[in-house]
């Protein structure tokens, strides 16, 4: 087997990853016969297990999830993998639940369920109470010559111990100064707090100095909103997944009630004020929120099937000895899928915008065939093709979705809201025809080759400067606003609060300041010619950054002061070298590689710290769809905890 008779491994992160673990080191020992050994779990968490710091049961219901409730799963649906000892999918849970009445759950939680419907989004809090009932199911069932240990304490330091079993294992520290003796150790560690970049620090002192408020970023659970006050305005910077986290504490989490609008008014929501909201005022690079989510029965449309970039495709690459790049090879490829997606509904959608159905479709599929590969070549044909063919105001911009305010300047703020409001409305109406909407169709089309490209990309995919300059540099920002965005619900009661003039914008590129002699943040646009947003309470609507560099954890600055761990360093095009925001790794299992290049025997790391190997795998794992495809990167992570725990205890990897 290649460990001793009694394993000892220690897991420091209790979350979904963590779990995640735990779980495949229960599959797989009960299913290997070893009446002769024991295991010995320790697991490292403050936070309860299962739920650990983001998914706490106990948090505001306002609180969404980004993904419906078919969606994520903590439990593998590998035939291939060591079968589960308990659990299932969220959806299963959630169906189970409602068919018994949620016996043991909060009447808050009764009450969820009870409207929740398969395609809704849950609350965190709601996942986080099935992330916890799961891990309740497993320790219900921990096989013979297992023993579990939780400690809810931080970890401070991991050391190598001297003369260890083979070389390995390792003295882990907790902040009550307690030890803990273990064999091997994994990393998943989840969002971590970090240091604030220069502009953020300057705020924050002077927010002290002036008595101002600010709030750095931080996941919007953790904050206090109470300290915000009651009918001041309240600058908010960003626009992402976080900003309607805010938008909810400071509106309906004030006693805000969003209705159905009555006939004849503008939108489908209207709001009624409790009258202790702030005025808020809302900035971000775009102007504008991130797009919502279509209207699915699924998680990816089922009226798109990649034509272009699909698995196959992204094999011929590795089959032809040929490292992709990112702009040159994948993106033409995703670009036409998006291409198709678009036009091909939208002469089922507006069959007037299009003239020539039949032959413009006939001559599209031909041109869009990557048979002339050259940079632009085909692109201008395509458009050439369009202009023929298609009505002005209905040929796809695709880089143009992403800024829906850019080429726009306003005369007011007032003239900008209107502009926002009108383009949240279109959205949302977008949202709601579903797989009718050529937009949303094109952008299921980007969302649908997430998937591919997350395969093709991970584990040295592609160079590292197409990493660092185009996946990283503007694709990722560019198909998040766009596939990332929130349910569409969000838009429309954002559109309800600017009719109300409970929030107003800034304006594209805003830039931030202190105006000392009055005691306030500021926030201009260029785009907007008027007067600048000015607010005593500044908040920044993002989670920390995501870069184990400048991290404040103590445990991670020991592992990287001791050089146990290093961040992973790319090339640029220049040949100038760039740390990126994750840890090293060696694959597979992915141990982590020491500051003199060596894999540090026994650690492993899982889950955010993997964003500079994987890109975009760290978050929930996908539930198997009852129908269509299933991709290889949808349980990619629940496949790497399963190799993780297999090593941890001496047995060979699944091919």
């Amino acid at each position: 087997m290649g460990k001793s008779q009694n394993i000892r491994v220690g897991l420091i992160g209790a979350g979904p990853r963590g779990t995640s673990v735990l779980e495949r080191l229960l599959a797989n020992w009960a299913a290997t016969e070893t009446p002769t050994r024991s295991l010995h779990i320790d697991v490292v968490d403050p936070y309860p297990a299962g739920p650990g710091h983001v998914w706490q049961p106990g948090q505001s219901r306002l609180y969404l999830m980004n993904t419906q409730s078919f969606y994520p799963t903590l439990i593998p649906e590998d035939e291939r993998l060591a079968p589960p000892l308990a659990g299932g999918s969220f959806e299963q849970w959630r169906a189970e639940q409602r068919s018994v009445g949620g016996p043991g759950l909060s009447p808050e939680e009764r009450a969820e369920l009870v409207a929740l419907a398969s395609h809704d989004f849950p609350s965190r809090a709601l996942y986080g109470r099935y992330l916890r009932s799961t891990l309740e199911e497993l320790l219900d069932r921990v096989p013979a010559g297992v023993e579990i240990a939780f400690h809810p304490n931080n970890a401070v330091a991991a050391r190598p111990l001297p003369g260890g079993p083979a070389g390995g294992g390792f003295d882990v520290e907790l902040d009550d100064g307690s030890r803990l003796t273990v064999d091997s150790l994994v990393l998943a560690l989840g969002h971590l707090e970090s240091r604030l970049n220069p502009e953020q620090r300057s705020f924050r002192e002077v927010a002290a100095e002036l008595g101002l408020l600010y709030v750095p970023p931080a996941a919007p659970a953790d904050v206090d909103w109470a300290l915000v006050p009651d009918g001041e305005t309240v600058l908010v910077r960003g626009m992402g997944l976080n900003f309607f986290d805010v938008m909810g504490q400071l509106t309906e989490g004030r006693g805000g009630q969003f209705v159905p609008a009555e006939d004849g008014l503008q939108g489908k929501l209207k709001y009624l004020p409790s009258g202790r909201e702030p005025k808020i005022v809302a900035a971000s690079r775009r102007g504008t929120p991130y797009r919502a989510k279509a209207g699915l029965d699924g998680y990816y449309p089922k009226s798109v099937r990649l034509r272009y970039l699909t698995e196959s495709a992204v094999e011929r690459f590795a089959a032809a000895g040929i490292q992709p790049g990112f702009d040159h090879d994948l993106w033409p490829l995703l670009h036409r899928d998006a291409l198709w997606a678009y036009y091909s509904t939208l002469i089922v959608a507006e069959p007037v915008a299009v003239s020539d159905a039949t032959e413009f479709l006939a001559a599209l599929e031909d041109l869009l065939r990557p048979h002339a590969h050259a940079t632009g070549r085909w692109e201008n044909q395509v458009a050439e093709l369009v202009s023929t063919h298609v009505a002005a105001s209905r040929r796809l911009d695709l880089l143009g979705l992403a800024a829906p305010l850019a080429g726009h300047s306003f005369a007011s703020r007032k003239e900008l809201d209107a502009a926002v409001v009108d383009y949240l409305d279109d959205d949302a109406r977008r949202s709601a025809l579903g797989e009718a909407d050529p937009v949303k169709m094109a952008i299921g089309a980007l969302h649908t080759g997430r998937a591919i490209l997350k395969s093709a990309v991970a584990d040295g995919g592609i160079t590292d400067e197409s990493w660092v300059g185009e996946l990283r540099g503007w694709f990722e920002s560019f198909v998040e606003g766009l596939a990332s965005g929130p349910p569409a619900l969000r838009a429309e009661q954002l559109a309800a609060l600017a009719r109300d003039g409970v929030v107003s914008f800034v304006g594209p590129d805003p830039r931030f300041s202190v105006d000392h002699s009055k005691g306030v943040f500021r926030a201009v646009s260029a785009w907007v010619h008027a007067d600048a947003a000015e607010a005593r309470t500044l908040i920044e609507a993002m989670s920390p950054a995501n870069r184990v560099g400048v991290s404040v954890s103590p445990f991670l600055r020991q592992l990287l002061a001791d050089g146990l761990v290093r961040p992973k360093v790319m090339m640029t095009a220049e040949g100038t070298p760039v740390q990126t925001s994750g840890l090293d790794v060696q694959p597979h299992p992915y141990r982590l590689v020491g500051a003199n290049g060596s894999v540090t025997r026994g650690m492993y790391a899982l889950g955010l710290q993997l964003s500079s190997t994987q890109w975009g795998t760290a978050i929930a794992a996908e539930a198997r769809p009852s129908e269509g495809i299933t991709y290889r990167s949808g349980q990619r992570t629940l496949r790497d905890a399963d190799e993780i725990a297999r090593d941890m205890l001496g047995l060979p990897l699944q091919k």
